[in-house]
């Protein structure tokens, strides 16, 4: 297969997979903040604390890191075929891809909050914050660098789903890599994919580690 023939596969693929990723990354955000915040707001100890809640939370959270995505892919599609009428393309794949990533953030979501000093918290709440102004102004800025690099190992991992999402006609990298890398033969494309793929994983970690070494730095002038 020529650079000509390849080109235009690579640009659609790599599309499809950005955007699936963008995409789902934006509901794991959605999705795992609050429930990561309400794991350690209902926890002993916590400013809403609540067992019954927090256990509820808790199993939904380790039932949707425990199964694995190929699973979670096949179980979901009648889920997915109700909601956007397919359970093919690109697309469509941003629906397992976000139900498997709020899970994933929401634990790293929650260890990064509980690293916050307890002494903030009381601080805030001693001059009367509510437990919305201590979320807001105490745990989400506070953890806001490990917030960040939680963030970036969900993207980086939502890559690898969209990759193994194109097994099943996700659309993507992954699904010209089985297309033509694998049942075609085509081991020049199956090559360049791979790189493509490392390409954007390393990006997306100097990009990571990037915004996480600007907010440390700039935590910690705040508080010089």
């Amino acid at each position: 297969m020529t650079w000509d023939i390849m080109k235009p596969l690579l640009e659609t693929a790599t599309g499809e997979t950005l955007r699936m990723v963008a995409w789902s990354t934006l509901f794991a955000v959605l999705g795992g903040v609050p429930l990561g915040v309400l794991l350690v707001l209902t926890d002993r100890g916590g400013l809403l604390r609540n067992t019954v809640v927090n256990k509820a939370v808790g199993a939904v959270v380790n039932v949707g890191r425990s199964l694995p995505f190929i699973i979670l892919l096949i179980a979901l599609i009648p889920f997915t075929k109700a909601v956007l009428g397919t359970y093919i393309g690109a697309e469509a794949m941003i629906v397992p891809l976000s139900v498997g990533a709020i899970p994933f953030y929401a634990r790293l979501v929650e260890t990064s909050v509980r690293e916050v000093d307890h002494g903030l918290t009381e601080a805030v709440q001693a001059m009367g914050g509510s437990t919305w102004t201590v979320v807001r102004k105490v745990l989400l800025p506070q953890s806001l660098p490990s917030l960040v690099a939680g963030l970036t190992t969900t993207v980086i991992a939502l890559v690898g789903y969209s990759a193994m999402a194109g097994t099943v006609g996700g659309g993507g990298l992954g699904n010209l890599a089985v297309t033509y890398g694998y049942q075609r033969f085509e081991t020049g494309l199956m090559l360049v994919t791979v790189a493509l793929l490392i390409v954007l994983v390393t990006a997306l970690q100097l990009i990571g580690d990037l915004a996480v070494r600007g907010l440390a730095r700039r935590g910690r002038a705040r508080t010089t």
